[in-house]
């Protein structure tokens, strides 16, 4: 055998690489190869190269059949960083160096990028208006705007047959095509100034030399991105990439826009789920290239090549969305930490309420508290916060008597109202008064939620679909009845208890469509609507200028739930929810409708102080060793009967050895028992200290993967952020 044996990362369940000959091919590290995998050819990643041993195999090793070179090799830091990810989270690595990467790298076929986009204008407009027959109306109009660069999709706006024109405009020389990187940038939008706290914080992030990790917490309205903004121009200067990690992907638009108008010469990359796979790779690859001065997105982004980075950014670090729940469950914002630590450079987190593992961080010391305490705009002052005891209170459709009061005295002031329900649909439950019965999903231990609109019932959980049934299958009765309400409820009865007003609905359901969430914000700035229905989509990161009523419908969910931190994600949500309200010059107000008034928990919200919360939060957890003042793995196992997935729990269990500080739980049903049609259980392992669990972890994995799992699913979930 001659040449090189590679060492081949693939997409596989399996916790190692496997061995080709390079053959014919001269391939580096990091390379991205197509081999044969049995009877597949599969793309892979080269994780190391070596020399062919004298042990008998090297006529048997198979060469790799080709090196596409259309990916750039993944540099030594991302090899390195897929490799603590897959040791810290006990994954396969080649499924972690897969997870990394585009879509269009991980199948065994060449990826051919697109050209570069190209924008029209006219070379003289008043000239090529004078060559068009006057009663060309269509033409004119496209000619008119061709004044200014544009794009094709906005020329077919115009008219559909317009590219056929300009085509022919171009050939005759009155048009121009020009690359979309060539035209000039237009001039940055000038940076507001900054309050004192906002100008300490970006004095201390530019000034931070190496590792930093900086807690940046102010409260909604303080300024906080106008600190990354500044945090960011100061890196550009110095010719250095930033990643900016936005929890969710309905943030990323408006965050683009703004960034663009502070930074117009700069490219910004945005990657997230919307992006059709062509145009994530095109983006990750310019951010690989060092093209992208800024790549903005949400989770995944945190693993995109930057040979330049010189800044991490983490807004609203305390969100539940950088925890991913399936395959690789990894936690972006740890994986933030790590990779600036890795890079040696500082990284922000932002919230206005921090997680609990980040506030203990910085309690500790190991983060670097950033305060700002009052609101960035002039004048602006923070909402009243008031409790609506829904006790034998008047109410109308849900809603108490004060709220729908506030709604119409802000109505009559001509500004917007928000009322929030964090439940789509149009109720949570179809029943019967006579017999009890309730629509339940088949699949999963979980009712129907009622869809009125579709007449369909279905599962929020699986995705189970029905008609609507009208008559009780116990009992016969037809007189069934919606309970409780969700979105589309509340739409129907607001828009009964306020004709006159426009009601616009924000809903996953709503906003299903491309395109469709950013025709409705901007429906919202344009003043094209009063009254706002919302889950938590607008809950954070938007900023509507006329929005001083909110009222929060069904908040008491999150009082007694089986998750220990059920109050800590509850107290986040309202007061994101409540910074929506009073962000200009008009005192906002903050109805909270509850069954609950007397509970600790508001009399704590109500407060505005997030530091007792937390403090008196973090003491409650570290005398029940809960995290994180413990470190947890979890692994769940769900087959067609539940004693199946208790009993490949038992195994997992006992390939643990006993170890000081390690506490194995038994195995117990999950809180949903059914889901999907899967009997569903769990087990978890504690430790007082994360290495503890580290080495318990790795003396276990081999026993547990040895264990046959005979119609059993099973996954493991280190630092899980739901159990139950």
């Amino acid at each position: 055998m001659t040449g090189k044996l590679l060492k081949v990362a693939l997409d596989v369940p399996l916790r190692c690489c496997f061995d080709y000959a390079a053959g014919d091919f001269v391939v580096g590290v990091g390379e991205r190869v197509f081999v044969p995998f049995g009877s597949r050819l599969l793309s892979g990643l080269v994780y190391e190269m070596a020399e062919p041993g004298d042990d008998g195999f090297a006529g048997k090793i198979k060469p790799i059949m080709a090196s596409p070179g259309d990916m750039p090799c993944l540099p030594a830091t991302s090899l390195d960083l897929c490799r603590f990810v897959a040791d810290y989270y006990q994954h396969p690595l080649g499924q972690v160096i897969a997870a990394t990467l585009p879509a269009v790298f991980r199948a065994p076929e060449v990826f051919t990028p697109p050209a570069p986009r190209l924008l029209y204008r006219a070379r003289d407009c008043a000239s090529l208006l004078a060559s068009l027959p006057a009663r060309a109306k269509a033409q004119h109009r496209v000619a008119q705007v061709l004044a200014e660069a544009q794009t094709p999709a906005a020329l077919r706006e115009l008219a559909a047959p317009a590219m056929r024109w300009v085509r022919d405009w171009l050939a005759a020389g009155w048009v121009e095509a020009l690359p979309e990187a060539d035209l000039p940038a237009p001039p940055a939008q000038p940076a507001p100034a900054l309050h004192a706290e906002q100008q300490s914080a970006v004095e201390s992030i530019a000034g931070a030399q190496g590792f930093a990790s900086f807690l940046l917490f102010g409260i909604t309205g303080s300024g906080k991105t106008e600190v990354y903004l500044h945090a960011i121009a100061d890196k550009l200067r110095q010719k250095k990439q930033v990643l900016v990690l936005v929890p969710e992907i309905n943030l990323t638009p408006q965050l683009v826009e703004r960034f663009c108008a502070r930074f117009p010469a700069a490219r910004i990359v945005s990657l997230h789920s919307g992006l059709n796979e062509t145009e994530r790779a095109v983006g990750w690859l310019a951010a690989q290239a060092g093209e992208a001065d800024i790549v903005l997105g949400t989770r995944l982004s945190v693993f995109t090549p930057m040979p330049a980075l010189g800044l991490i950014v983490v807004d609203e670090e305390h969100d539940a969305s950088y925890k991913q729940q399936d395959g690789l469950r990894y936690s972006a914002r740890d994986v933030a930490v790590y990779r600036a630590n890795q890079a040696q450079i500082p990284i922000v987190l932002g919230s206005a309420t921090p997680s609990l593992e980040s506030w203990r961080n910085a309690e500790a010391g190991r983060y670097r508290l950033l305060e700002l305490k009052s609101r960035a705009v002039s004048g602006a002052v923070l909402p009243t916060l008031r409790l609506l005891s829904m006790r034998r209170a008047p109410q109308r459709e849900g809603l108490h008597e004060a709220a729908i009061a506030a709604i119409a005295a802000a109505m009559a002031r001509k500004e917007q109202a928000l009322v929030f329900i964090n439940r789509r649909g149009y109720s949570p439950a179809l029943a019967c008064n006579e017999c009890g019965w309730m629509a339940v999903c088949r699949h999963c231990s979980a009712r129907l939620v009622l869809h009125l609109s579709e007449r369909r019932l279905r599962c929020h959980h699986c995705g189970h679909d029905a008609p609507v049934v009208h008559r009780c299958p116990d009992c016969g009765n037809q007189d069934l009845k919606p309970l409780g309400r969700g979105t589309q409820r509340l739409e129907a009865s607001l828009q009964e208890l306020f004709p006159d007003q426009r009601v616009l609905r924000i809903d996953r359901d709503s906003t299903r469509r491309k395109g469709s969430l950013d025709a409705a914000l901007n429906a919202v700035h344009a003043g094209d609507a009063d009254i706002l229905i919302g889950t938590q989509m607008l809950a954070k990161g938007h900023d509507f200028p006329r929005l001083n009523c909110v009222v929060a419908l069904e908040a008491d969910t999150g009082l007694f739930s089986v998750d220990f931190r059920a109050e800590e994600r509850l107290f986040a949500l309202l007061t994101q929810v409540a910074g929506r309200a009073g962000r200009r010059e008009q005192p906002g107000e903050v109805l909270i409708q509850t069954q609950f008034p007397e509970h600790p928990f508001y009399a704590r919200l109500l407060e505005r102080d997030y530091r007792a919360f937390a403090n008196q939060s973090l003491q409650e957890r570290r005398a029940l060793r809960l995290p994180p003042w413990a470190s947890w793995v979890l692994f769940r196992a769900e087959a067609k009967q539940l004693d199946q997935a208790v009993s490949f729990l038992q195994g997992i269990r006992s390939c643990f050895p006993a170890l000081p500080g390690v506490t194995l739980y038994d195995p117990v049903a999950s809180s949903m028992v059914k889901k999907a049609g899967m009997e569903r259980a769990q087990l978890l392992i504690a430790a007082e200290l994360r290495g503890q669990l580290i080495q318990a972890l790795a003396l276990a994995m081999p026993g547990i993967e040895a264990i046959k799992a005979r119609n059993v699913r099973w996954s493991l979930d280190v630092d899980p952020i739901e159990v139950g």
